[in-house]
């Protein structure tokens, strides 16, 4: 047994005793190590439609869509169709967004690196029609703008779907069929899809929202169409391909060259601090640097179904997590820490407890929310009281997710640690790991939270 064999074994047992702790139905993993690919799969797809999960089973990869709209947009630059910094009403004359300076200067380098500066979590069916981009675009003028362009780092769905917009209105073609002909097939991606009817011929995962004592199944299955934040349905095998190429040169696996070697570093390459602690991010991609080695990453979440995707270009190392529930999150998280750890030689660090004077913790106390606007903002509103034992996050939803009508009760309670000054944690699940810091105006006021990653702006606190 090789060496990469032998590792993916023992990363094959600790995935089997990390379901059984978080209950999750069904996990596929795949590995990229030492020139040699291995996937597998584990559990079931559904628990009430039970099928055994494998290497090509399809799950819903969520966020890391995202990186497949940048590369589609890389290959439009090298074409001369696109230009990172040019505005977006070069592309979209129409285009109206709640600031009329914002809509002037706005870029897609701003939208790629989640630096636009508006509200990001707008979800809303418009249909299945292939004019739903561009309809959801229309409705982008009633976001709120909480900074401005390019000033803070704050995770953004919406942008995504306005460089879908883009993508459609250079090539003349959906969004689907341009990432199909742009980045898809030329990479040889068989089993990546958009839609239902696609994925319901093969094996594929149902998402579970996990309870303390079993897992149900996640209604609905299929999102809106039209989403180039989160659309893409693909297997682990063909997630370890996409990861040969964007670690690579540029060139697919047929040697047909998709992207000059510069443009794949410039994606992998910091452009904005996402963190307070050395994360950035590139364009579309997060960015790590651990011990000295650069981890490239991304990952996402839909009804029900978590994903995970890690490069570490430099060492020819990539993983990909792909589970069918909730918790999967935390499954995920763990798993890869045990793959940097015992393929590549990585611990990441645990975060120390920092002990904060009550009245210290209490000049963090507050609510912090998105501003009030007519649109389906699947945002919650977070208010931190102090009590005896330090700080307490409280969730108050203001819209449903995936659409206005999904329920959407509000998630527990959490007690809230500092390991820094103005940075946090959560401690308890589901939100356990959770980062949160709080970023603070020109005055050294504290302004805005950033919690998972999505900015809110400090309000008084009130009644939810």
């Amino acid at each position: 047994m090789t060496s990469a064999e032998t590792r993916f074994q023992g990363l094959s047992e600790f995935v089997s005793e990390a379901m059984a702790r978080y209950g999750v139905p069904g996990v596929a993993v795949g590995v990229l190590y030492d020139g040699q690919a291995h996937t597998a799969g584990f559990g079931v797809t559904s628990v009430e439609n039970p099928l055994p999960v494998d290497g090509d089973t399809l799950f819903q990869i969520g966020s890391t869509t995202k990186t497949f709209t940048g590369t589609a947009v890389m290959r439009l630059v090298e074409m001369g169709r696109l230009a990172l910094d040019e505005p977006i009403r070069t592309y979209l004359p129409g285009l109206r967004l709640s600031s009329e300076d914002v809509t002037k200067t706005v870029s897609l380098r701003h939208l790629l690196t989640h630096t636009s500066g508006w509200v990001g979590d707008y979800f809303e069916d418009f249909g299945p029609g292939d004019d739903a981009i561009a309809r959801y675009a229309a409705r982008m003028a009633d976001l709120p703008q909480l900074t401005p362009p390019g000033a803070v780092w704050s995770y953004n769905n919406a942008g995504f779907w306005l460089a879908g917009r883009v993508i459609e209105v250079v090539t003349g073609q959906t969004w689907e069929a341009a990432l199909k002909d742009l980045v898809i097939d030329p990479l040889g991606l068989t089993r990546s899809f958009f839609f239902a009817d696609e994925v319901i011929t093969y094996r594929f995962a149902v998402g579970h929202h996990v309870h303390p004592n079993r897992a149900v199944v996640a209604r609905r299955w299929s999102y809106p169409r039209r989403r180039p934040s989160g659309a893409i349905i693909s297997t682990a095998r063909d997630q370890l391909r996409y990861a040969r190429f964007q670690m690579g040169d540029g060139a697919a696996e047929d040697g047909t060259r998709l992207l000059t070697p510069e443009s794949i570093r410039l994606m992998q390459t910091p452009y904005v601090a996402r963190d307070l602690v050395g994360g950035s991010t590139g364009v579309t991609w997060m960015i790590d640097d651990l011990d000295g080695t650069r981890l490239v990453m991304h990952g996402g979440a839909t009804n029900g179904q978590m994903s995970a995707f890690l490069m570490a270009p430099a060492r020819g190392f990539a993983i990909t997590v792909l589970t069918n529930a909730d918790r999967g999150a935390a499954l995920h998280r763990e798993v890869t820490r045990w793959a940097l750890r015992h393929y590549l030689g990585l611990i990441e660090p645990e975060p120390q407890l920092m002990a904060l004077p009550p009245e210290q913790m209490a000049s963090y106390a507050g609510r912090y929310a998105t501003p009030d606007c007519a649109l389906n903002i699947a945002l919650p509103d977070i208010e931190l009281s102090l009590g005896d034992g330090g700080l307490t996050a409280r969730f108050y939803p203001r819209g449903g997710y995936p659409t206005r009508d999904s329920p959407q009760p509000a998630p527990p309670p959490t007690r809230v640690a500092f390991c820094a000054t103005d940075r946090v944690f959560a401690l308890d699940p589901p939100h356990e790991g959770t980062e949160g810091e709080f970023l603070r105006d020109a005055q050294g006021e504290v302004r805005w939270l950033r919690w998972g990653g999505r900015v809110r702006v400090r309000a008084d606190t009130r009644s939810p």
